[in-house]
């Protein structure tokens, strides 16, 4: 086949992709939800991948301090791979158990915690005995599977079903599966993040602007949401240090304190 002709038979199939996700709506809504809880509550989420998901689970977790302002120490990548991916890679290969289950108790997992494990086949021995050992200790827990009826899903508390069926590459999950997987996780955590209220209209209010591009961005806000001259919103950006929501919460209420608005989403949710 052409390089032309290959590309035209992968297009035909990943609309897959955004139907298995479509059928998934009410699951990743109930994972969205724990997580907010966790984090509200001071809780941590943990995400257990190999392979493509292991990789996945890292992007993702890498990219949620910047993005929401929250601590890196309440989500966390624990994965299985050959590759030298840092310290999230706990076990060297995928078919180990016992490394993942000590981590787990090191860390005193529990019932605040939600933890989310991804397995393309569903059957990763990996994530299987994390799901496992976090519901043994008490841990909301969602196994994600591209197949039906693995154990992924079966050991959590919910299951997500991505059913994107075979791949053009047989057995390279990194294609269909992966791309559902990442838009999973994109959707978890951003509507997790909104219900927890790190987002304000569609703006990433909690973010730190520590370069000039985000600097620039962090005017916009304040001028978008304030309805303030650049100027003014620039002075109040530094009397903050460059934190949006320390600004926001300054110009609303300069005597409040500055996790009013998170315990008020606390209250809310409880």
């Amino acid at each position: 086949m052409g390089v032309g002709d290959v590309i035209a038979l992968m297009e035909s199939e990943e609309h897959v992709v955004l139907e298995a996700l479509i059928h998934a709506h009410d699951a990743l809504a109930r994972v969205a939800l724990a997580v907010a809880h966790s984090y509200l509550h001071g809780g941590r989420t943990v995400f257990l991948g190999a392979g493509t998901p292991g990789l996945l689970v890292i992007q993702e977790v890498s990219e949620l301090p910047a993005t929401f302002g929250v601590s890196a120490s309440q989500f966390i990548a624990f994965v299985a791979s050959r590759a030298q991916v840092g310290p999230a890679a706990i076990a060297g290969t995928e078919d180990s158990t016992h490394e993942i289950r000590e981590k787990l108790a090191a860390m005193h997992i529990g019932p605040s915690d939600t933890v989310i494990g991804i397995a393309s086949s569903g059957r990763t021995p990996f994530v299987v005995a994390g799901l496992q050992a976090a519901t043994a200790a008490g841990a909301w827990t969602c196994g994600i599977a591209n197949n039906p009826n693995t154990p992924v899903l079966q050991v959590s508390t919910t299951e997500v079903l991505l059913d994107t069926g075979s791949e053009l590459l047989t057995g390279s999950t990194r294609l269909k599966a992966g791309t559902a997987q990442k838009i999973a996780l994109n959707r978890i955590t951003t509507a997790a993040m909104v219900h927890a209220g790190r987002v304000r209209s569609n703006h990433m209010v909690e973010m730190r602007a520590t370069n000039i591009k985000l600097r620039e961005r962090a005017i916009r806000i304040l001028e978008d949401l304030l309805d303030m001259p650049a100027d003014t919103a620039i002075r109040l950006l530094q009397s903050c240090d460059w934190h949006v929501g320390e600004a926001l919460r300054a110009n609303m209420h300069p005597a409040a304190d500055l996790t009013s608005a998170e315990d008020a989403v606390v209250r809310r949710a409880n």
